[in-house]
């Protein structure tokens, strides 16, 4: 079982949503590097549930950082960050030990654990291990945002209810990546944000669930970065990407919108300004080849609806093989894309950072 994740810069995820701890170990990051605990505490918070568009379960998600860091900045050495667990209902899952639920990662767990998995919560399949990972991009974004490169992240879409678009050059987006990154629920549009939220407790009444499309950028990304193959910048991102429970889909750019296009409409223009070379549209979503051109990383990634859900479901038995229904018990999200969101985009500077690190060294970061 493989849980880590990057080669310059890695991470290793750790824990079940109802163990005594959740964790995860950031391998690569080089010293003198200075840590904004309050930060992190910031985006933890921003990816706790809020009201009732979220799960009722309530983590403070008091982190504790073990080893790594020192008189403020990191040593050098692996960066250890632990955050108990401690609002949990394992009793909820009782039921689940042995029926899956449709949709859930139940069923492959038991085909590949073959019954010694922790089912409580979703065990290590669980949203909940995500939070470390918030935590651990948390440090690297504001390292990578003191050189200029900063991510942001809105939801485009909750059940067909379309935000704003978020094009533009890295000037234009300045205002939209500030407007974001305070916010639980991130949306250009306050007015689709309210119709967005308005779906999500109707389907929470209906005791079902909504998706989503999650849009991101990465802005001052410098060109030639990526590799031109099998680790190409578009493939690491979606590799970390679909790690994200509940992302089912990935694309750059224009995506699929591409296929509709001829040649002389997808390609962007390239010119030279200020001794630079740039592109006059960003059709490609700021990769070619699969590294980076400096123009800003465009990504969308479909989120599917969450999958446990308060209906009758026909599943399976895991133990006797026998055909059986289910109604779910517990506390669930009727929609998780907006807590996502802040997952994604504190998951992509760690993606971000690997690369740069491949390319210019890890004391990149430092000078």
């Amino acid at each position: 079982m493989r849980n880590t994740f990057g080669s310059a810069l890695s991470v290793t995820i750790f824990g079940e949503s109802h163990g005594g701890a959740i964790g995860v170990v950031l391998d690569g990051m080089p010293s003198g590097i200075e840590v904004d605990t309050d930060r992190i505490s910031r985006e933890l918070s921003l990816r706790r549930p809020s009201g009732k568009i979220s799960t009722a379960r309530r983590e403070k998600d008091e982190f504790v950082i073990e080893s790594g860091v020192f008189n403020g900045k990191t040593s050098g050495t692996p960066i250890c960050i632990i955050i108990p667990n401690l609002d949990v209902r394992s009793e909820d899952y009782t039921a689940m030990k042995r029926a899956a639920r449709p949709g859930h990662a139940d069923l492959t767990a038991y085909m590949k654990y073959g019954g010694f998995e922790d089912y409580r919560g979703g065990g290590h399949f669980s949203g909940r291990i995500t939070a470390p990972l918030v935590a651990a991009g948390a440090l690297v974004r504001c390292a990578l945002e003191k050189k200029g490169i900063f991510t942001a992240t809105h939801i485009k879409s909750i059940a067909g209810i379309s935000d704003a678009k978020f094009f533009g050059t890295a000037e234009e987006m300045a205002e939209e990546i500030k407007k974001l990154s305070d916010m639980n629920f991130p949306v250009l549009d306050d007015d689709a944000a309210k119709k967005m939220q308005e779906e999500i407790l109707s389907a929470s009444g209906d005791g079902d669930s909504v998706g989503g499309v999650l849009e991101s950028v990465i802005v001052g990304m410098p060109g030639g970065v990526g590799e031109p193959w099998f680790d190409t910048l578009e493939g690491v991102i979606a590799h970390a990407l679909f790690s994200v429970p509940a992302v089912k889909g990935v694309e750059f750019g224009d995506g699929f919108e591409l296929s509709k296009m001829r040649g002389s409409e997808a390609n962007d223009p390239i010119r030279s300004e200020n001794g630079n070379f740039v592109t006059l549209t960003n059709h490609c979503g700021g990769i070619l080849g699969g590294i980076s051109t400096s123009a800003p990383i465009v990504v969308r990634c479909c989120v599917k609806p969450t999958a446990t859900i308060f209906k009758k479901q026909d599943t399976v038995d895991l133990v006797s093989g026998e055909n059986t229904e289910i109604e779910a018990k517990g506390r669930h999200d009727p929609c998780i894309v907006h807590r996502a969101a802040i997952v994604v985009n504190n998951l992509l500077p760690i993606v971000a950072a690997d690369m740069l690190f491949q390319k210019f060294g890890a004391d990149w970061l430092r000078a």
